[in-house]
C-alpha cells in the first residue's frame, strides 16, 4: 500500500439534507477520505445529525451556519447537499476559500449560475465535481467498452432514459424539490438530471444539435415540473456507415427521456446500437449495493417464421467492492490529494461533463416555456 494512502482528505458536509446522511456514510467506507466537519443553519441541528450518524464520540467539528465550515482551515473540501439555490452562493464561497467542491445535482438553476461556480473553482485551483454517482461505479466502465467497439456494438441509433418515483402526498405538499423558492426545476432537476446526464454519456459527451420537451408536462400550483418528457437529436458526421451505406450517408441519433415524481419506480437506461443493444434497469441506483448488472443482446435477428429471436439477452454481473458513492468520494479525494501533493491542476473532465448536462437541461426548460417548440445548441 502507497504511503499516501495514510494521508486523508478532510471533508466538509455543508447542510444536513436526507442525502447527506448517505455520503457520511460513504466518506467512512472511503480509505482516502475522513469526515471532518458538519454545518448547519443551526449547532442544534449539527448536534443532531452527528448524533443520527454515530459522530458524537469521533471528533467531528460542528458548526452551526454554513460560513464557518467553508472557512475552516481543517477542511480542505466540501460536500453540498443544499437546495439548488443555494448552489452558488456556498459552493463559490467555498471555492473562493481554496475548498475541493463535491456539489449535489441539480448543480445549478441555470449555466450563468454554474459558470459562475466553475469559474470560482477554476480560478482557486480547486477540484469540481457533481454527485452523479452512477458514473463511478464499474458497470458505467464495462458499458462503456463495449460501446465503443464497433464490431460488438455498431452505430449508436437511439438512446432512452427513464427517472421516476411516485412521491407520496407529503412529498408533493412539502418537499423542497416542488419549493420554487428552493428547486424551481423540479422533477427536471432532480430526475431528469439522471436522464440527461445518462444520454449524454452514452453518445461520448457530444451535445445535440436541437433539444424539444414534448407535451404535455405536469406542474403544480406554483409551477414547479412534477413530470416532463424531451427529445434529443444529433447530426453525426459521415464514416461512421455501415458497409452497404453510401459513401456520403450521414447517421442520426435520436434520444428520449422520460422523469416524473408521479409513476412507478424506474432508472431505466436503453441504448441501441446497428449491431446491439444494451438494457439498465437500475441505473442511477442499483439493486443491490455491491453489484449491479446490464443485459446485452448481439446481432439478434428473427428466426424462421419469425417464431423468436436467433440470440438472446447476455447478462454481465459487475461486483463492486464498495458502494458506487463510497467509489465517487474516493475518485474524488485522489484527485485532490494529487492537487496537494503533486500540484497537478483540477481534472477538467468532471466540470466539463457537469456544464455539458446543464447546457440541456437549460434547453429542455427554454423549449417548455417556448410552448414545446425545438431549441437548437
Amino acid at each position: 500500500m502507497d504511503d499516501r494512502d495514510n494521508e486523508r482528505v478532510r471533508i466538509g458536509i455543508v447542510g444536513c439534507a436526507e442525502i447527506a446522511r448517505k455520503l457520511c456514510r460513504a466518506i467512512a467506507l472511503t480509505p482516502n477520505a475522513v469526515l471532518q466537519a458538519v454545518g448547519s443553519r443551526s449547532l442544534d441541528k449539527a448536534k443532531f445529525f452527528a448524533a443520527e450518524n454515530g459522530l458524537s464520540s469521533t471528533g467531528v467539528r460542528l458548526y452551526g451556519s454554513y460560513k464557518e465550515i467553508v472557512e475552516d482551515p481543517s477542511v480542505d473540501a466540501v460536500y453540498l447537499p443544499l437546495p439548488t439555490s443555494l448552489h452558488v452562493q456556498w459552493a463559490v464561497a467555498a471555492a473562493r476559500h481554496k475548498k475541493h467542491v463535491l456539489l449535489e445535482k441539480p448543480v445549478a438553476l441555470d449555466t450563468t449560475q454554474l459558470d459562475q461556480i466553475l469559474e470560482a473553482c477554476s480560478s482557486n485551483g480547486v477540484q469540481f465535481m457533481d454527485g452523479t454517482m452512477w458514473l463511478h461505479h464499474p458497470r458505467t466502465l464495462s458499458m462503456r467498452k463495449l460501446i465503443s467497439n464497433p464490431q460488438l456494438f455498431g452505430y449508436l441509433d437511439y438512446v432512452y432514459s427513464s427517472s421516476t418515483f411516485c412521491a407520496p402526498p407529503e412529498f408533493l405538499e412539502s418537499n423542497i424539490r416542488v419549493k420554487p423558492d428552493l428547486d424551481s426545476l423540479g422533477a427536471l432537476g432532480d430526475l431528469g438530471w439522471y436522464s440527461i446526464g445518462s444520454i449524454l454519456w452514452a453518445v461520448g459527451y457530444e451535445l445535440p444539435v436541437s433539444v424539444m420537451a414534448l407535451p404535455q408536462i405536469t406542474c403544480n400550483s406554483a409551477g414547479v415540473i412534477l413530470a416532463c418528457s424531451a427529445s434529443l437529436f444529433w447530426d453525426r458526421s459521415p464514416g461512421c456507415q455501415e458497409p452497404t451505406e453510401p459513401a456520403s450517408a450521414t447517421r442520426r441519433t435520436v434520444a428520449t427521456f422520460h422523469c416524473s415524481f408521479m409513476a412507478h419506480m424506474s432508472m431505466d437506461l436503453t441504448i441501441i446500437g446497428s449491431n446491439g443493444s444494451i438494457h439498465v434497469k437500475d441505473l442511477a441506483i442499483p439493486f443491490e449495493e455491491n453489484s449491479a448488472s446490464y443485459e446485452f443482446t448481439p446481432l439478434a435477428k428473427f428466426v424462421d417464421l419469425h417464431i423468436g429471436w436467433s440470440a438472446k439477452p447476455e447478462r454481465t454481473g459487475i461486483l463492486s467492492e464498495i458502494p458506487q458513492e463510497a467509489l465517487m468520494v474516493q475518485e474524488f479525494a485522489s484527485l485532490v490529494r494529487d492537487i496537494k501533493r503533486k500540484g497537478l491542476p483540477p481534472e477538467s473532465k468532471w466540470p466539463e461533463i457537469s456544464r455539458k448536462t446543464q447546457l440541456v437541461l437549460d434547453a429542455v426548460k427554454k423549449s417548455i416555456d417556448l410552448g414545446y417548440s425545438p431549441v437548437y445548441l
